[in-house]
């Protein structure tokens, strides 16, 4: 890793410190946080290459004649169906698991997870969640870290139930993208070194219309587009490449209703302005050197200036001892598992990577999901992908999108886990803020059982923002309760309560 005096980019040199003591550097695992530092380390280094321009999509006649012929999707549906998953408790839903063709010239194929709601299966929206990095995986946080109906025990061997899981809500799509990453694959080498924006929307995109070939019970229901971290791209951009196709073709392909982003990356430069005014605001840096910071530094793509450097190196040496993507958490300091599971905790156990990572690359674990159908050498099973080593294109904005959506009536909510330091609630709010939008209910906290479950403003428009309270970067993991609420209240267009209840 360079070191802060040959970065010249203020962005490359925050990255440094983005993945310092986390316990990915300790252990070797590579987890959702290093990715995200790692990516902004690549995107603003001087040499790089990555395309910043807006988002447009990236379809031709070739990749249309695909989505439309029916016979390149294999009927499948009840071979999908996972009977159980070992060690897991007893439950009264379906799950299935398996693979969708997004590219049959490269053999490139996508793996899914998907769980049907704990009730009304028949009538609740179905709800996609994608994860970050770029290149970690759905399976490995969305569903057993955060918003799923299991989480792994510390035996690595057996499963505990989430009672605050998304499916009492919807029923659940997660999904591993890109190829190369979790289980997904490609025939095609390039495929799993060289990624980007563009593509990854266009084949997250021909997945979606591909899986509801198998799944057809789903093509007219409600359909949310969820997800955190560098999702913030991921979600915004598949919502567009939806609307495109449903306008081309007049008439509704995909019934897209609404976008739900967490902790979202959105727009470089606020993003990393309201870094620092976050390290300030918590103690973890002084006034004096966030001033320094906001004085010397530019918050562009240019090279920035020595006094600049020097000061995010100040800023480096106070937030390297913590993880910043909860900065009141713990670290993980044994990764090993137990010989008997721990008693199960509402709050996610540092530590819980290193349980997911044993649990996924058991042969058994992976049978019952119908994964790793390949013998390609990078399918070890891993929370985030060491294998995407070129992303072409990353918008410095996706803004634009959000207009677009509340232009066409799609529902918009932002949230905000408030103990995030990496993309914490002053980004998210610097952000909404260059949006000059029309306050429709003013700021004011909302409850979930007589307790304040964070705050909240609503736009014109149908745009929410909210916070959550007490949580970190992968809501779900730290407020499972408060989470659910909201994408209750998300889900049925309502607003998060004003009131004890």
């Amino acid at each position: 890793m360079e070191t802060f005096k040959s970065t010249t980019s203020l962005l490359l040199l925050l990255t440094l410190f983005l993945s310092s003591s986390s316990v990915t550097q300790i252990f070797g695992v590579k987890t959702q946080s290093e990715a995200l530092g790692q990516f902004y380390k690549a995107k603003f280094s001087h040499n790089s290459n990555i395309d910043k321009s807006h988002f447009t999509h990236d379809f031709d006649d070739q990749d249309l004649k695909y989505l439309h012929n029916k016979k390149t999707v294999v009927p499948q549906k009840e071979n999908d169906k996972i009977q159980k998953l070992p060690g897991q408790p007893p439950v009264r839903f379906e799950q299935y698991g398996g693979y969708v063709t997004v590219d049959e010239s490269a053999g490139r194929a996508f793996y899914y997870y998907f769980v049907e709601a704990q009730r009304s299966k028949d009538s609740l929206p179905l709800l996609l969640w994608l994860n970050g990095g770029p290149g970690c995986s759905s399976l490995a946080y969305g569903a057993f870290q955060e918003l799923g109906p299991f989480r792994v025990n510390s035996d690595g061997k057996t499963l505990h139930k989430n009672k605050f899981a998304w499916n009492h809500a919807a029923n659940v799509l997660f999904l591993e993208s890109p190829a190369g990453v979790g289980f997904s694959y490609s025939n095609t080498s390039s495929d799993v070194k060289i990624g980007g924006d563009r593509k990854t929307a266009k084949d997250n995109y021909k997945f979606l219309v591909n899986w509801l070939e198998r799944f057809p019970e789903y093509k007219d229901r409600d359909f949310y587009i969820s997800g955190e971290s560098y999702a913030g791209h991921y979600v915004p951009q598949l919502a567009h490449t939806i609307l495109y196709h449903n306008n081309k073709a007049n008439k509704t392909i995909i019934n897209l209703k609404g976008i739900l982003i967490g902790n979202a990356v959105i727009n470089d430069e606020t993003d990393t302005r309201g870094m620092y005014e976050y390290f300030a605001s918590h103690a973890l840096i002084s006034d004096e050197l966030e001033a320094q910071i906001q004085k010397q530094c530019k918050f562009t793509e240019s090279s920035e200036s020595d006094e600049c450097k020097l000061a995010g190196s100040k800023a480096e040496y106070n937030t390297d001892p913590i993880d910043i993507y909860n900065i009141y958490a713990p670290l993980c300091h044994n990764t090993n598992l137990t010989a008997k599971p721990k008693k199960p905790s509402l709050v996610i156990d540092p530590c819980s990577d290193y349980y997911t990572i044993a649990y996924m690359n058991r042969p058994d674990v992976q049978n019952a999901l119908h994964a790793n159908v390949t013998n390609i050498k990078y399918s070890n099973w891993q929370p985030c992908s060491d294998v995407l080593t070129n992303w072409t294109d990353s918008p410095s904005t996706i803004i634009p999108l959000l207009r677009e959506f509340m232009a066409n009536g799609i529902r918009v909510w932002i949230f905000s886990g408030d103990t995030d330091g990496r993309v914490p609630v002053t980004s998210t709010k610097n952000s909404i803020k260059i949006m000059k939008l029309r306050i429709k209910t003013a700021w004011h906290p909302w409850y979930l059982s007589a307790e304040v479950g964070g705050y909240t403003q609503v736009y014109k428009g149908d745009m929410t923002f909210a916070t959550v309270r007490g949580a970190g970067h992968q809501v779900p993991s730290y407020e499972a309760a408060r989470s659910l609420s909201l994408v209750m209240h998300f889900l049925a267009g309502t607003d998060l309560p004003n009131k004890h209840n």
